[in-house]
C-alpha cells in the first residue's frame, strides 16, 4: 500500500489480479514438495513429478483449527463497497503469510473509526487507481489495533481453513500467501503496541485455520521489488514469529525456511540469487527482475547438483544451500556483492564495494543477533538464510 499522493507500490505492469505466471493449483503441490525437498518420480511429458509430503520438521496442525474470528470487522461491518468482479477462490493453496505496511500516516487517532475509514481509502485506492477488482489484501490491521477483512470472502475462507481468496498483494504469492497490511510507515518508526498485539492475533488466527507455522511468515520484501513493510517494522518479525509459535504452541521448527523466489517474483532478494549465481560461474544480469537467463542459470546449478530441477527457477533448499557459501571479514568477490546488497536494501549501513570490511562484519554481527545465532561476523548458511529473508530454527530461542 502507498500513500494515494505518491505512486502504488503495487502498480506493476504484472497485474496481481490475474492469475499468477503458472497454473496454481498444480504449481502449489510442485512447489510444496520442491520447498520440502521430497522424493520424485519420472513421468513421460512432465518431467519430475513430486510425491506431497508434509515436512516432518514442523509441528503445526492440519488446517480448519477452529479460531475465535469474532474479532475480525467483515466487509459488511465497515461498509465496503462490492467487487468489480466475483473474487476467486483457490482450494489447498494457502502456505505463508506476508506482512505488509501501508506507507500511509502513522496517525494517532486509534479509534474504531479511522480504522474503518482506512478500509474504505485502501479500497477506494485499489479500485479506483489501481484498476483492480477489490481491496488486494485479505486482512488491514489499524494503528489502534482494529483488524478489518480486505477482499471479500477472505474471512468466510478463512473461516473454512481450505480455501483462500485469490489477494492482489504480492506478486507471484497471490495464491499462496495471506497479505496483512498494517496502517503506517516503518521504515524507523515501529508500530504502536495495540497494532502489533493484534497482527500477532491474526497471525495465529491464520496459522491455526490453515495448518502453517511462525516459520511461515514473511514481509513482501522477500518476494517483490518494494521497501515494504520497513527496515524498523521487519527487525521485528522474529519477535512476532516467537510470539506465535508460542500462542499455537508450536516447538519444532524446520532448521531453515529459505525464500522460495522464483520466475514470478523480483527484488532485493533476487538480486542476492543473481550475485551468487555470478559467484558460481553464471553470466547474469544483477537486475533483481528474474530474467530468462536467471532461471536457465538455476535450472542448471540444480541439474549439476543432482536436485529437482524446477521448470519455473524455483530457488529451493538445496539451491540455496549450494548457493550460500562461507564467507568472512577479508574475504571479496560477488558473494560478498550479495551480501551487502542484500544488508543494505534491509537499512544497514555498509558500502556494497565487494570486500568484507568492519562494517560489512558488524552488520552481520547485528543481523545474527536478531536471528539468535552467535554474533561472530562469520556467514554460514544459518546467516545467509536470515539475511537473505528466510527463518531460522534458532530465531525461537
Amino acid at each position: 500500500m502507498a500513500r494515494s499522493d505518491r505512486p502504488d507500490r503495487f502498480d506493476r505492469p504484472d497485474h496481481p489480479d490475474c492469475s499468477d505466471f503458472l497454473d496454481t493449483d498444480r504449481a502449489f503441490s510442485r512447489r510444496a514438495a520442491l520447498r520440502a525437498g521430497v522424493g520424485v518420480s519420472v513421468a513421460a511429458g512432465f518431467g519430475v513429478l513430486p510425491q506431497v509430503v508434509a515436512p516432518a520438521s514442523a509441528s503445526v496442525s492440519a488446517g480448519g483449527g477452529g479460531a475465535d474470528l469474532s474479532f475480525i470487522i467483515d466487509c459488511a461491518s465497515w461498509g465496503a463497497r462490492p467487487p468489480a468482479a466475483p473474487v476467486t477462490m483457490k482450494h489447498g493453496t494457502t502456505r505463508k503469510i506476508i506482512v505488509h505496511h501501508t506507507e500511509f500516516p502513522n496517525v494517532t487517532d486509534y479509534s474504531r473509526a479511522q480504522a474503518v475509514h482506512l478500509a474504505h481509502e485502501i479500497q477506494d485506492l485499489h479500485m479506483d487507481r489501481n484498476g483492480w477488482i477489490d481491496t488486494g489484501q485479505h486482512f488491514t490491521v489499524s494503528r489502534g489495533g482494529f483488524v478489518l477483512e480486505g477482499r471479500h470472502r477472505s474471512l468466510e475462507a478463512l473461516a473454512d481453513g481450505t480455501e483462500q481468496v485469490q489477494g492482489a498483494h504480492c506478486v507471484g504469492e497471490n495464491n499462496q500467501g495471506i497479505g496483512i497490511e498494517n496502517e503506517g510507515t516503518y521504515f524507523t518508526e515501529t508500530p504502536p503496541a495495540a497494532l502489533f498485539a493484534s497482527l500477532t492475533k491474526l497471525c495465529v488466527a491464520i496459522c491455526r485455520q490453515y495448518g502453517i507455522g511462525a516459520h511461515d511468515i514473511f514481509g513482501h520484501w522477500d518476494y517483490n521489488e518494494t521497501d515494504c513493510p520497513g527496515a524498523a517494522f521487519y527487525r521485528q518479525f522474529p519477535t512476532l514469529r516467537r510470539h506465535v509459535a508460542d500462542r499455537i504452541g508450536q516447538r519444532t521448527f524446520p532448521d531453515r525456511t529459505w525464500p522460495d523466489v522464483y520466475v514470478s517474483n523480483a527484488g532485493p532478494v533476487v538480486r542476492v540469487v543473481q550475485w551468487l549465481l555470478l559467484n558460481q560461474g553464471y553470466q547474469v544480469p544483477t537486475t533483481g527482475a528474474f530474467t530468462a537467463d536467471t532461471v536457465a542459470a538455476v535450472k542448471d546449478l540444480q541439474s549439476k547438483l543432482g536436485v529437482i530441477v524446477a521448470s519455473d527457477g524455483t530457488v529451493t533448499d538445496p539451491t540455496w544451500e549450494a548457493l550460500g557459501v562461507p564467507i568472512r571479514q577479508g574475504d571479496s568477490g560477488n558473494a560478498v556483492q550479495a551480501l551487502q546488497s542484500i544488508l543494505l536494501h534491509k537499512g544497514y549501513e555498509v558500502t556494497q564495494s565487494g570486500d568484507f570490511d568492519h562494517n560489512t562484519h558488524k552488520a552481520v554481527q547485528a543481523m545474527q543477533h536478531l536471528h539468535g545465532l552467535p554474533p561472530n561476523g562469520k556467514v554460514d548458511t544459518d546467516t545467509w538464510c536470515a539475511t537473505v529473508g528466510g527463518i531460522i530454527a534458532p530465531e525461537f530461542g
